[in-house]
């Protein structure tokens, strides 16, 4: 693995509006409610901290594609994972261990019909390891990715080709590999995301990106990757008030989320994407400092800040 790089504030302008199809595809899950529309944004927040961050926290980490943008991309010096759900958890533990050659061969060589699919996920694991792979055939073959229970696998799928269509083993197969080149700064806990902000709040070196998955206002209803879906908000804004660093929050954008915000003294911020129909979308920032948005490299957005 190379060496970490010099810290050096980025200049270069990314656009206003994000097209996800242009952001490299790191992770192996797909889900709705993805931050890849946010990398740019991710990357023009912390390139304008003064310092580069000691410690990225992601404390509801999901599919991984920011933290793992920060590895690759030597954004911080280290990077910390955290996820509750056991099902994704399992996979994230064998991608960064010496099972990841392993899950790797499994993918390839595993003949995707929709026989072997309900063959093997009716079968119940017997390792950590066969947990992941089960964890990843399903995100890949049920409908939106969601491993929550009642949803089905893809029947129709892109082009008519259903469960094949989301099924990529050579893809997936390097992905998962290519992780192994960062793996070395790379922590990973399986747990409660508010407790890992607690634990590493009082460290000003520390910056946090926080996206939790669970309902407030609306957040991405009907389209949960997870079986968790409850979360007190207004606790997990207490809790970053008493960050010492930096964070970086995101929501759907709902007026009861702005309110929320402001209450707490943050400020907001309403940035576009386009989804992978190309359609035009909108989400809210939240965070302490959000001058960042209007710099170069920002997503040139209007903020609003607490009265």
């Amino acid at each position: 693995m190379s060496q970490l790089a010099f810290w050096k504030p980025e200049t270069k302008h990314e656009p206003s509006v994000v097209n996800v199809a242009q952001i490299p595809q790191r992770s192996p899950f797909r889900y709705p409610g993805g931050k890849t529309w946010l990398v740019p944004h991710v990357r023009a927040w912390l390139r304008n901290l003064p310092k580069k961050p000691r410690l990225f926290v992601e404390p509801f980490v999901g599919g991984g594609i920011v933290s793992l943008t920060v590895a690759f991309e030597e954004l911080a010096s280290r990077v910390v994972m955290v996820e509750l759900d056991h099902q994704v958890s399992a996979l994230w533990k064998t991608i960064l261990s010496d099972d990841n050659q392993w899950l790797g061969e499994q993918i390839v060589r595993f003949d995707m019909t929709l026989e072997n699919v309900r063959a093997e996920l009716a079968r119940p694991p017997k390792a950590e390891r066969e947990l992941a792979f089960q964890t990843l055939l399903r995100n890949r073959t049920n409908h939106g990715g969601i491993l929550a229970p009642g949803s089905g696998v893809l029947k129709q799928g892109e082009n008519g080709k259903g469960i094949r269509s989301r099924w990529y083993p050579d893809t997936l197969r390097k992905r998962i590999e290519n992780i192994r080149v960062v793996q070395d700064i790379i922590t990973f806990f399986e747990g409660d995301g508010i407790e890992i902000i607690r634990k590493n709040a009082n460290q000003k070196s520390s910056v946090f990106f926080i996206d939790p998955p669970y309902t407030a206002a609306g957040k991405k209803a009907g389209s949960r990757l997870y079986s968790h879906n409850e979360l007190d908000h207004e606790n997990l804004f207490r809790e970053c008030e008493k960050i010492k660093g930096d964070f970086l929050m995101t929501y759907d954008n709902a007026p009861e989320l702005i309110a929320l915000a402001k209450r707490h003294g943050f400020n907001t911020c309403m940035v576009s994407m386009k989804n992978t129909h190309h359609a035009t979308m909108t989400e809210l920032l939240i965070g302490r400092d959000l001058s960042w948005v209007s710099k170069p490299g920002g997503p040139l957005a209007h903020a609003r800040h607490p009265r």
